[in-house]
């Protein structure tokens, strides 16, 4: 006869990026983030902010439950497991058949210190989520009841919304989606940040005082013969 196996396992001592690499990325719009990492980086369009009526802004590290379709146990479990600042990144397989989150979890979370929530799956509770003010980003939303039986993971890593995520990757998010840094390559992310903001601030200096530039020199192109004339 096999044996049951757990129905929640609890991963620890996952590096966890430093309060100097998070301050680093505070305010830096995702776009910047996303070019840093060669336009890659962001989860699926689908997962985006609960609504306008929360300032849907974070940065911190991941802290992933991995719940199977329609379940919620690891998420439940993360509540007690998470620390201050942790975005809690909770994958219900891309199940969208019912919330995965409500505003009960919300206020705990954010009672934990928690500094946001990001899911595949659908929310409910608007309202009392508008309430509790903590920034989330979902597919939508969705009443149906989920259940919290498990099996899950809390700690581990899983794949959300096309993205492979491991707990103590940095995740940045804002009004345009979320986005994964991987834990081994913040540092090298910040410093290209750096660069991007850069090309940007010039770019948007020209555009302002210009009022029309483009970034394709099609006489160039020409001259190269990277562009014909038909």
């Amino acid at each position: 006869m096999i044996e049951e196996p757990p129905v929640l396992t609890l991963i620890e001592g996952f590096p966890r990026p430093t309060q100097a690499q998070i301050d680093a990325l505070k305010g830096i719009p995702t776009g910047f983030v996303c070019d840093a990492m060669n336009g890659l980086g962001s989860l699926a369009t689908q997962i985006a902010p609960i609504g306008p009526d929360i300032d849907c802004v974070a940065v911190g590290p991941a802290l992933v439950a991995d719940n199977g379709a329609a379940d919620i146990l690891a998420t439940l479990a993360a509540i007690e497991v998470a620390q201050a600042g942790d975005i809690v990144v909770a994958s219900v397989a891309g199940h969208q058949g019912c919330s995965a989150s409500g505003d009960q979890v919300m206020g705990m979370l954010k009672n934990r210190g928690a500094a946001g929530f990001v899911t595949d799956g659908p929310m409910r509770d608007y309202e009392g989520i508008v309430e509790v003010g903590l920034p989330a980003w979902c597919t939508g939303l969705n009443p149906n009841s989920p259940y919290g039986s498990g099996p899950g993971t809390v700690g581990g890593t899983a794949v959300v919304g096309g993205v492979s995520v491991s707990s103590g990757d940095l995740i940045v998010a804002d009004r345009n989606g979320v986005v994964v840094i991987p834990h081994a390559r913040i540092d090298a992310v910040i410093a290209r940040v750096a660069e991007v903001k850069a090309l940007e601030d010039g770019l948007e200096a020209k555009v302002r005082n210009e009022g029309f530039c483009t970034p394709v020199d099609i006489q160039k192109m020409l001259a190269e013969g990277r562009a014909v004339k038909a």
